[in-house]
């Protein structure tokens, strides 16, 4: 994905609220070997692209004074309840050194799942994303989390999630190998059970 952005040369409050009533959006890049540089975006462009999920996760190819550099969504400053985007920070990245990124969890096949079939329990995503580690040339824009399978009461962790060659867990996240969904019976369901099976006892002679 394509951003188009230019060098900001004023600093400070007064500078950034005179940008934003311009419609525009404060920014820096950093990383690599080169200077952070302060930049600035149109507000509208960046809103619509911030609602796409592939721009969280994927390698951006950042455009400044005619020249692109390939950079990461690190940072993003919403105002408290205006629809208003007031910073973003973006980090260069380096084509031969792996990169750490959240990349979100699509989930498929749940209808399919016996636990939803045969058992009507409901399926809880616990996580929406997980934390990877690769090359930025095979960073994936989502991964794909298979519940077609999952029995009642049963839970998927990470390390069930299939996962693209070259890319792996970070380290925190396989040592702590957390649930990504669980099949669970809703709490209605349970006391319904309960009570048909009270009444199918028989009282005692």
């Amino acid at each position: 994905m394509k951003v188009v952005a230019f060098e900001r040369n004023l600093q400070g409050t007064g500078a950034s609220r005179r940008l934003r009533n311009a419609g525009k959006t404060t920014g820096i890049v950093y990383g690599g070997n080169v200077d952070p540089k302060l930049i600035e975006l149109d507000h509208n462009a960046l809103w619509h692209a911030l609602r796409k999920e592939a721009f969280h996760s994927s390698i951006l190819d950042l455009e400044i004074a005619g020249k692109s550099e390939q950079v990461l969504l690190r940072d993003v400053q919403y105002h408290p309840f205006k629809q208003l985007v007031l910073h973003v920070d973006f980090q260069r990245v380096d084509p031969n050194k792996p990169i750490h990124v959240k990349v979100p969890l699509h989930f498929l096949g749940a209808d399919n799942a016996p636990a939803v079939k045969l058992a009507s329990n409901v399926i809880s995503h616990t996580l929406n994303e997980l934390d990877v580690s690769c090359l930025p040339g095979k960073l994936p824009e989502f991964l794909e989390v298979d519940l077609s399978k999952l029995e009642a009461g049963k839970t998927v962790h990470a390390k069930d999630v299939k996962l693209p060659a070259g890319v792996t867990l970070t380290l925190h996240v396989e040592q702590e190998n957390p649930v990504v969904a669980q099949a669970v019976q809703p709490a209605g369901a349970a006391a319904d059970e309960a009570a048909a099976s009270a009444e199918g006892e028989t009282p005692a002679a």
